[in-house]
Parts: C-alpha cells; sequence; structure tokens
C-alpha cells in the first residue's frame, strides 16, 4: 500500500457501526436519546449537589467532578456521530480525529482516576472517621481533582503527539464510530512499536495501579465495618460504599468486556459495537446508579423536581 505522509492527510472515515443504511435512523436516535438522558443525568446531579448545603462534603465534590467529566467524555464521541449520520458524511479531519483520540484518552483517564479517590474517600471516612475532616480537606480534594486531571491530561498528550509522527496508508477507513486509538494506530505505515508499547504500559499501569488501591481500600472498609458493633452503623458503612462499587463494576466490567470481545474477534465491527458498553453506557448510568442508591441524593432530586414541576 501507499504511504502518505502525515501533513497531507486531510481526513479519515469513521464507518460507524453498520454498514446498512436503514439502520442509521435507529442507531441516530438511539445515541441521540442515550446522550440527551446523559447529559440531563449528570447536570442534574451537578445541580442536586450545588443546591443543598447537605451535599457539599468531599463525597459529592467527587461525584461532581465526576458527572462533569461524564459530560466531557461522552461530548467527546456522540455528538460527531450523530453529525455524521444526519449528514450521510462519514469523514473527519485529520486534526479532529488526533483530537478526539486526546480528548477521549484524557477524559476516560480522568474517569479511572477520579473513581479511584472516591474509593479513598470512603476508606477514609469508614475507616478514620475522627479525621475524616482533617484529611479530606477542601484543599486536598481539589489537589487531587487536580492531579488526576494532569496526569490524564499528560497521558492523553503524549499519544496524540506520537500518532503526529505516523506516517499513514492510503486506506483511511476507520471501522468505528469515533477515533480510537487502536484503530488510528491500525490505519499507520510506519512502525507503530513505541506506540503499542506505550498504549500497553499506560494501560497496564491506568487499570493496574487504580483498580490495587481500590481493592486495598475495600480490603480495610469491610474489615472496619465488620469490626462494627450495631448492624444499622455497618448498614449505613455499606451503603454509602454501594454506589460507588457499582460505578467501579460497571467502569472495569464493561471496559473488560471490551478488552476480551477484541482478543476473541477478529472483527474491528465488532469491537465498535463492543465499545459503545464502555464509552457511552457508563456515562449514562452513572447518575441513576449514585441517585437512586443514595438516600441523601434521592431526597434533593426528588426536592428538585418537585420544584421544577410547581413552577411548571
Amino acid at each position: 500500500m501507499k504511504t502518505r505522509n502525515q501533513t497531507d492527510i486531510s481526513e479519515f472515515l469513521l464507518l460507524g457501526l453498520t454498514e446498512d443504511p436503514a439502520l442509521q435512523p435507529l442507531i441516530f436516535s438511539l445515541f441521540l436519546s442515550m446522550y440527551l438522558v446523559t447529559i440531563m443525568g449528570n447536570l442534574l446531579i451537578i445541580l442536586a449537589v450545588s443546591s443543598d448545603s447537605h451535599l457539599h462534603t468531599p463525597m459529592y465534590f467527587f461525584l461532581c467532578s465526576l458527572s462533569v467529566n461524564d459530560i466531557c467524555l461522552s461530548t467527546s464521541t456522540v455528538p460527531k456521530m450523530l453529525v455524521n449520520i444526519l449528514r450521510q458524511d462519514q469523514s473527519i479531519t485529520y486534526t479532529g480525529c488526533l483530537s478526539q483520540v486526546c480528548f477521549f484518552i484524557d477524559f476516560v483517564g480522568m474517569e479511572n482516576c477520579l473513581i479511584t479517590v472516591m474509593a479513598y474517600d470512603r476508606y477514609v471516612a469508614i475507616c478514620h472517621p475522627l479525621r475524616y475532616t482533617v484529611i479530606m480537606n477542601p484543599h486536598l480534594c481539589a489537589l487531587l481533582v487536580l492531579l488526576s486531571l494532569l496526569l490524564s491530561s499528560v497521558v492523553a498528550l503524549l499519544h496524540t503527539v506520537m500518532l503526529l509522527h505516523l506516517s499513514f496508508c492510503t486506506d483511511l477507513e476507520i471501522p468505528h464510530f469515533f477515533c480510537e486509538l487502536a484503530q488510528v494506530l491500525k490505519l499507520a505505515c510506519s512502525d507503530t512499536f513505541i506506540n503499542n508499547l506505550m498504549v500497553n504500559l499506560v494501560a497496564v499501569l491506568f487499570a493496574g495501579v487504580p483498580l490495587s488501591g481500590i481493592i486495598f481500600s475495600y480490603i480495610h472498609i469491610v474489615s472496619s465495618v465488620l469490626r462494627m458493633p450495631s448492624s444499622g452503623g455497618k448498614h449505613k458503612a455499606f451503603s454509602t460504599c454501594g454506589s460507588h462499587l457499582s460505578v467501579v463494576s460497571l467502569f472495569y466490567v464493561t471496559g473488560l468486556g471490551v478488552y476480551i470481545s477484541s482478543s476473541v474477534t477478529d472483527s474491528s465491527r465488532d469491537s465498535a459495537v463492543a465499545s459503545v458498553m464502555y464509552s457511552v453506557v457508563p456515562q449514562m448510568l452513572n447518575p441513576f446508579i449514585y441517585s437512586l442508591r443514595n438516600r441523601d441524593m434521592k431526597a434533593t432530586v426528588r426536592m428538585l423536581m418537585g420544584k421544577t414541576a410547581s413552577v411548571m
């Protein structure tokens, strides 16, 4: 195949989830609905936490940060897909594609870091309750979020800069609904050994280290809860962790499912369909998990919806 220097490339083609034109309206409606639910659900979480002074705690500060990140993560991929379907145009500019790669890696990394920070917050709250307000002070909370953003941004920029040095073949079709790093690397005609090495190294670090931290936190949390004398205290402690555990399970299980499906199938299209489970679905479900399983959040959301209904 002929190669083209990266400076000569004007656009890539996003082939989407299917080549069947008859299914495009259905896919458009489905993803539009999921995107709107994601935006409205996460905005509701942010509004609920902002409006209720009782929720101005580290746990809900991190939850707000997660909601903002979920909005950004969905916005980095879904709107471009919807526009392409609406215009019946599969193209995405070279700059747009690399920007999408950068933002997607950034927000996925940020999500990973935030749920790890939230696990640490629960560990301090349950295992060191008397020192909780001292340890989880506003300065530390802000620092943890900023460090998460900095770390994920550095990794995303590093991957993007390394992509800039690649040459691509004349076949620039991406069998996906967004510019996923692995799919873009497959189109390169130059050596991608360093790129793939970096992908695997970052994947191990970003999956292994945070997950180990979460497991470590919950081992100590379970140990502390089991030593509590009252059943009411145990129930309250477990209930505060239930929502976070659900989010952690959803994030890692869907990510692992996509990894396994891409390993056992040679079809890039099947991998693209599977990737919906970690790139779109968790961001849509996170607000429901927290609003339905958390009593304080549920009460605040009901109050907001009641005020909205009375105004209308």
